[in-house]
């Protein structure tokens, strides 16, 4: 980063990116949060920059008061969105095959946070009847994980349950140790926010796949 960039950052950015931190934090979402976002987007400030600034806002000034904020920011950066508008307001990312052996079907991975944070925050977007396999999140103390679904429609399942239906604004605890899955709708694609609560001793343990006769049909 250049001095140059940085001197322009602290005087015409980072006052529109304080003032939107505010409004979100008191959970004002009408058009004074729309005013200052087009404004900040104006300044230069990027979908990617908002939509990092608006996810770590969520931890501080809680989910309820960013979620009123997405809706608002999305429809500022709309015309930022790609062409067939999938991912959600954080973006569709690349198709993540890295762990493509682990789903029915194809999925695309955007990694929000930034190397070296200690809580790494995903969007995870799922094309129309696409869902990961059986999976437990196993930790010796915390651990888990939690998805926030922000776009299309989608279901979560725990062994033993029945499974769940997930829209936009949903949020799901899954406890270290609960055997479960998740993934879009048969005629729907869907997008979660998802991250791992931190703990000790954690792994990931893959599992079978869902079965046709297990995965819900609309």
């Amino acid at each position: 980063m250049s001095i140059f960039y940085e001197i322009e950052f602290a005087k015409y950015i980072l006052p529109y990116l304080a003032t939107v931190s505010a409004l979100v934090g008191k959970g004002t979402a009408g058009d004074a949060l729309r005013y200052h976002l087009q404004t900040a987007r104006q300044h230069g400030v990027t979908k990617e920059e908002m939509a990092a600034l608006l996810t770590h806002l969520a931890f501080y000034a809680g989910w309820p008061n960013a979620w009123a904020a997405f809706p608002v920011a999305k429809e500022v950066y709309a015309d930022t969105a790609d062409a067939e508008g999938r991912g959600g307001f954080f973006g569709l990312g690349e198709p993540n095959d890295a762990y493509a052996k682990y789903f029915t079907g194809r999925s695309y991975l955007n990694v929000l946070s930034k190397p070296g944070e200690p809580l790494v925050i995903c969007n995870v977007t799922f094309e129309s009847g696409c869902r990961n396999f059986w999976h437990i999140h196993h930790a010796a103390q915390g651990g888990g994980q939690v998805l926030i679904c922000v776009d299309g429609e989608g279901w979560y399942q725990e062994e033993g349950k029945a499974p769940q239906s997930l829209t936009p604004g949903d949020i799901v605890e899954i406890p270290a140790g609960v055997k479960h899955w998740h993934g879009a709708k048969q005629h729907s694609w869907f997008s979660h926010l998802a991250f791992e609560i931190p703990g000790t001793e954690t792994s990931n343990e893959w599992c079978e796949p869902v079965t046709e006769a297990e995965y819900p049909q609309d």
